[in-house]
């Protein structure tokens, strides 16, 4: 990748605008704080800046103080900030809350079929034996993360296994899109829509995951090539403006940014784990589409809002997308921080 259209320096100013409005918000113990926070914690992980731990470790500390509330599969998401917050800090609570939240998956949350974590928004909302790409991202990267993290190789291979089966119900053989749900009672994919957010769950979190596994675990191939497929797939579907519309092979489907920046970061991430250059045109049109959907306060716009697994396409193209998301602001750092290692290592 060339990188002309961007400089170290530049992507740093707008990680720190991203960042300080995502402080602005206010967020329950649960997966819109999990995303936000996952990019803020990676924006610690690039630039080193103090600030945001520190806003980091006094909002769980603030939290667990008043009490928190039962966990979700969405919910455990939050697990990743508390993983990096255990690096940035030495501090052992950090680490012992997200083993709970995985000691949790492990032993309580909700299963089908060969193991498959049912899909649980909240404690309100429960969908039986149904499988969503969401889950990749909340729990079974997470799931990855800490079984890297504490050499625990059950939590691990739990983690990667949820990956085989998602891709078995969601990955389509025929376009290798993802689906966004799949329903096992009615063995359908209900809407059977390829909603652009959901592919972004799916190849972000499958390209980290492969920056964390050995490529001898027969797992890598499995992510890899998954992966791989979806990405060609994606590319040839990006818009003239650099992004992905949010019912992605409906072009009059409007162009959404949290799925648009969650495939560029994958892009990024599954270059860097090849080590090759596949996509760097595609890049810069997605930098050039993602930017001008970032407010000058760090505002991450044209966000949709927080989307089940709806009836058909239309209820997708209808999702309103006024607000601010932590999603939104979550998944735009974590493509602004990959943007900022890719510099770095031009530098």
């Amino acid at each position: 990748m060339s990188g002309k259209e961007w400089s170290r320096e530049e992507i740093r100013i707008w990680i720190d605008r991203v960042v300080k409005r995502t402080m602005k918000m206010d967020f329950p113990w649960d997966w819109p704080a999990g995303v936000a926070f996952y990019g803020i914690s990676r924006a610690w992980e690039v630039t080193g800046e103090k600030e945001y731990v520190d806003y980091l470790c006094s909002w769980v500390d603030k939290y667990v103080q008043r009490g928190l509330p039962k966990l979700t599969v969405n919910s455990v998401s939050l697990g990743h900030m508390l993983i990096t917050l255990s690096e940035a800090t030495g501090e052992e609570k950090y680490l012992a809350l997200a083993k709970e939240m995985a000691e949790y998956l492990t032993h309580e949350a909700v299963r089908f079929g060969e193991g498959v974590f049912q899909h649980t928004v909240s404690q309100n909302y429960s969908f039986p034996e149904q499988a969503w790409a969401d889950t990749l991202f909340m729990a079974a990267y997470f799931l990855v993360r800490m079984g890297i993290t504490l050499e625990n190789e059950s939590y691990v291979q739990d983690g990667l296994k949820q990956y085989f089966w998602h891709e078995e119900y969601l990955q389509d053989t025929v376009s290798d899109l993802y689906y966004h749900g799949w329903d096992n009672i009615n063995k359908n994919h209900m809407s059977g829509v390829h909603w652009a957010r959901a592919n972004a769950w799916a190849a972000l979190t499958m390209a980290e995951a492969l920056g964390l596994i050995s490529v001898f675990n027969p797992s890598f191939m499995t992510l890899e090539g998954s992966l791989r497929d979806q990405l060609a797939a994606l590319v040839r579907l990006q818009s003239e403006n650099g992004l992905w519309h949010t019912v992605l092979n409906d072009s009059t489907s409007y162009e959404e940014v949290s799925a648009s920046a969650g495939i560029a970061a994958a892009i990024l991430q599954y270059e860097k784990v090849l080590g090759q250059n596949l996509y760097g045109q595609y890049i810069e049109n997605a930098y050039k589409g993602i930017m001008a959907n970032i407010a000058e306060d760090g505002r991450v716009m044209n966000v949709s809002a927080g989307t089940a697994v709806m009836k058909d396409r239309e209820g997708y193209k209808n999702v309103p997308r006024k607000r601010i998301q932590g999603w939104g602001q979550g998944l735009g750092l974590a493509f602004l921080c990959k943007l900022f290692q890719e510099a770095e290592g031009r530098t």
